[in-house]
């Protein structure tokens, strides 16, 4: 199967080692790929696991689950990486309803014991 994170490469070889925990993102833009890839799939784990733990309290492994589940995953697109832990994304998804929507974010990562989490992320149009 062909990753969802839309990389070009098939799932075992790009997003599944680190949903399983085999190795860590090497880079906030592989993060960030891998965290696509586990909406799509979906892996409410993986998210919860991969954000900041400062950040925790305000997510929940159900809720990401969830909104993984309710939207269809189509398209990832990296529009910008304008610092070592920025990554703007658009994430193209059809919501339950049938619509198509994209979300449109400037994330931010941090790096801490050597591995990359998710922090916060700022919503674009």
């Amino acid at each position: 199967m062909n990753c969802p994170c839309c990389s070009g490469k098939s799932y075992e070889e790009c997003c599944q080692p680190y949903h399983n925990g085999e190795k860590h993102a090497p880079t906030a833009e592989a993060m960030m790929r891998s965290r696509f890839s586990a909406f799509a799939i979906p892996n409410g784990k993986y998210l919860m696991e991969t954000t900041s733990p400062s950040k925790r309290q305000f997510h929940n492994t159900k809720d990401l689950q969830e909104w993984g589940e309710i939207n269809e995953w189509t398209k990832l697109e990296i529009v910008n990486k304008p610092s070592m832990n920025k990554v703007e994304f658009k994430a193209h998804y059809t919501d339950e309803d049938g619509g198509k929507h994209i979300h449109h974010e400037l994330s931010t990562f941090k790096m801490i014991q050597n591995r990359w989490y998710y922090v916060t992320g700022e919503f674009l149009e």
